[in-house]
């Protein structure tokens, strides 16, 4: 019930969404509660009738009894009626066993607008679980199910640095989960049909000290955000025992850097399946940002991404949030990770885009903004600023003397290869990662460039062809060599 689009917390989505959810509570699973709070919050009348009319809660509203019997018998999943300066919607509710299904109605004097009508929705989904709760083992799992949406929706809150907000969510139904400041993210990776049970094994192991959610995007993997170092030494543990499982876990990052420390994770995730112990964290090796003058780095970083200063900051923040996703992953597994449409992360870059007025089509460009986001994401305190009139540019940036040396030292790995494994992998990098075009250049066949790219990620112990942190550091040290044409970014 996470928010869907990127104006959701504007609308008031996750306030409405938490008090819903707070109704599966043990202590708030009441069917008049919660007909008086759709009342309240939509503004109406609400009636839940079974299917010979009889009330069940809210209030008695006039309906017509052969449109109530089609949506009741399934005919028509849901209904909207406009009568005498009245609108109606009429929606199935399912009842366990064989009773017959239940209508919940409701009446306004205003037209049903978009957030009305999701109200209305996810509540009856909810007054179907309380309906059912205690009566079969079909509703518990039904109940686990909301359980799970609602860790899901907590995370999708700190994805997008909205910690506040998960917070509040957490208590109600797990007092304590949150109350950090920093915590480690970690991702399982197991058989996809294994994948139910170990999160389930994974909750009782860490007596629900840690927030165990089934990852949107990937299905065979686990996504654990752990505050308690005790919860983690549990969860090496579970990991340990089973087979064709492996865990990466990433740096201590405060909540509000969980995109951060989520990709650290998969990265790391990587590593532990070449691990006899099935298990990496993060590795502290050295990244470019350490690397340079920090005053520089942070003032060229700040003077790229300030246009977006200017936004809202629950804005700011999605935007930045969405677009560090955006250039870890596909657009379609960062939907997934937010709970927003694939179309909703490429507009919110494209507006990104716009901004910076950049062209994240372009690699180099995506790397130069990645290492942006990467100095801010680390940032625990402002560094001093920059001297009066001194302005670095990127490109001034890439003549760092430390940054070249690290340059020089991780591509010189690839020169003892006799396939030239630095001359495709260069080609491939001015082909904007493409394959055939790189091939085309080189006057080889595209899967032979694929080997070579595939071949030098154990070298470089960097994934190349999945876009991320990795791809990105070794575009800049191509950069930062001149191997490859610097991109084009504005005048900051």
């Amino acid at each position: 019930m996470a928010g869907r689009g990127s104006g959701a917390r504007d609308g008031g989505r996750s306030a409405w969404a938490e008090e819903l959810l707070g109704h599966l509570r043990p202590t708030g699973r009441d069917l008049g509660r919660i007909a008086d709070w759709l009342a309240r919050t939509v503004e109406g009348s609400v009636c839940l009738r079974d299917h010979d009319g009889t009330l069940l809660a809210g209030r008695p509203i006039a309906l017509d009894d052969a449109l109530a019997a089609d949506v009741g018998a399934g005919r028509i999943a849901t209904a909207a009626v406009e009568d005498a300066g009245r609108h109606l919607r009429l929606v199935r509710v399912e009842r366990p066993g064989p009773q017959p299904a239940a209508v919940l109605a409701v009446s306004r004097t205003e037209p049903f607008d978009r957030r009305a009508f999701d109200i209305v929705t996810h509540t009856a989904a909810v007054v179907e679980l309380l309906l059912g709760a205690g009566e079969s083992a079909l509703a518990s799992r039904r109940l686990e199910r909301a359980a799970a949406d609602l860790r899901l929706a907590i995370l999708q809150l700190l994805m997008v640095e909205d910690a506040v907000s998960a917070r509040r969510v957490a208590a109600g139904l797990w007092p304590g989960l949150l109350d950090t400041d920093t915590a480690r993210v970690y991702v399982v990776e197991c058989r996809p049909e294994d994948r139910d049970r170990f999160a389930e094994d994974c909750l009782d192991a860490t007596g629900e000290r840690a927030l165990v959610v089934r990852c949107p995007a990937v299905d065979a993997h686990v996504i654990v955000v752990v505050p308690d170092d005790t919860a983690a030494e549990r969860l090496h543990a579970l990991v340990g025992d089973r087979a064709d499982t492996f865990l990466g876990g990433s740096r201590r990052h405060s909540l509000a850097r969980t995109a951060t420390a989520y990709g650290q994770a998969v990265s790391a995730l990587a590593v532990a399946r070449f691990r006899p112990g099935k298990a990496a964290l993060y590795a502290e090796r050295t990244h470019p940002e350490r690397l340079l003058d920090p005053r520089a780095l942070h003032g060229w970083a700040a003077r790229l991404l300030s246009p977006l200063d200017a936004l809202a900051h629950h804005t700011r923040a999605e935007l930045l949030a969405t677009t560090r996703l955006g250039l870890e992953f596909t657009a379609v597994s960062a939907a997934k990770i937010l709970g927003v449409s694939r179309n909703t992360v490429r507009a919110r870059m494209e507006r990104v885009e716009a901004l910076l007025g950049t062209d994240f089509s372009d690699l180099g460009v995506r790397a130069a903004v990645h290492l942006a986001l990467n100095s801010q994401a680390g940032l625990t305190e402002q560094p001093p600023p920059q001297p009066a009139g001194a302005r670095t540019a990127f490109d001034d940036l890439l003549t760092d003397a430390a940054l070249r040396a690290w340059s020089r030292a991780l591509l010189g790995l690839l020169d003892g290869d006799g396939r030239d494994l630095r001359r495709t992998l260069r080609a491939w990098l001015a082909a904007g990662a493409n394959a055939e075009r790189a091939a085309r250049t080189l006057g080889v066949h595209a899967q032979t460039v694929r080997d070579h790219v595939r071949g030098a990620e154990p070298v470089l112990q960097r994934q190349l062809l999945a876009s991320g942190s990795d791809l990105y550091e070794v575009v800049l040290a191509h950069l930062a060599l001149g191997d490859l044409a610097p991109p084009e970014l504005p005048a900051a």
